[in-house]
């Protein structure tokens, strides 16, 4: 008849407590980011969308390992999720770049937190659907497409171009990744990625590398990781068509 269930008025284990505490930290993250937008600290606001990504992901683990999973857990971080990598990224590429195209640069922030926000309910449901053993995501995941969505904002920040004076462009960028989160084709999951045991060292060699990047030239890294990014989506599309 299955395991036995500890009753649900019985005592919590505070361990069990830390994956809601990690959603916690990355949803303060997306707020702070708030805050320093409309402080004008663009390079505050960036970074703490990059530390939500980072953080993002780290809860679902300790909930496996932890085997702390629960439906509130779920909620909180599809919520927090929301906020973070859908109107933290709109609120600020649009005080960014966006205000001078008035009511249609609103219109194009607005789009992207909406695009974010159907991705994750669509992301819910697919979760809840026991049949769905994909090894791939269907469309842009909402962290990965707030990382591009700040794309024109962290370009200026690493000091090769500044687009604020292309506020058309940044418009089309934002609704294009929207696009981008609501698509159907699959994407790349770095979880179902796997290489062989002899590879394994150059992959930690890599990860080394990138968080050297990451702490010395983080803006740089960002500029460059979404231009491959892009790059793999286009191949994984080009795969996905001669496969249809």
């Amino acid at each position: 008849m299955g395991g036995r269930r500890e009753p649900r008025d019985g005592p919590l284990p505070i361990v069990s407590l830390l994956p809601n505490l990690v959603t916690i930290l990355g949803l303060c993250f997306g707020l702070t980011s708030i805050r320093f937008t409309f402080a004008d600290r663009f390079e505050l606001a960036a970074g703490l969308l990059i530390l939500a990504a980072l953080v993002d992901g780290m809860d679902g683990l300790l909930a496996r390992r932890l085997n702390a999973a629960s439906p509130f857990g779920a909620e909180l971080d599809s919520l927090s999720d929301f906020v973070c990598f859908g109107v933290a990224p709109a609120l600020l590429v649009y005080h960014f770049g966006l205000e001078g195209l008035a009511g249609m640069g609103w219109l194009a922030s607005l789009a992207f937190a909406i695009c974010c926000c159907l991705r994750l309910a669509r992301f819910n449901v697919a979760a809840k659907d026991e049949t769905n053993a994909s090894g791939s995501f269907t469309g842009v995941p909402a962290p990965a497409g707030a990382m591009l969505g700040i794309f024109p904002v962290t370009l200026m920040l690493s000091g090769l171009f500044d687009l604020r004076g292309w506020d058309v462009f940044i418009a089309v960028w934002m609704l294009g990744v929207g696009a981008l989160m609501i698509a159907r084709f699959p994407t790349v999951s770095l979880k179902a990625m796997k290489i062989s045991r002899d590879n394994a060292v150059y992959v930690l060699l890599a990860a080394a590398l990138v968080i050297g990047l990451m702490l010395t030239r983080l803006w740089m890294f960002h500029v460059g990781a979404t231009f491959l990014y892009l790059a793999l989506l286009a191949w994984g599309v080009l795969k996905w068509r001669r496969r249809a």
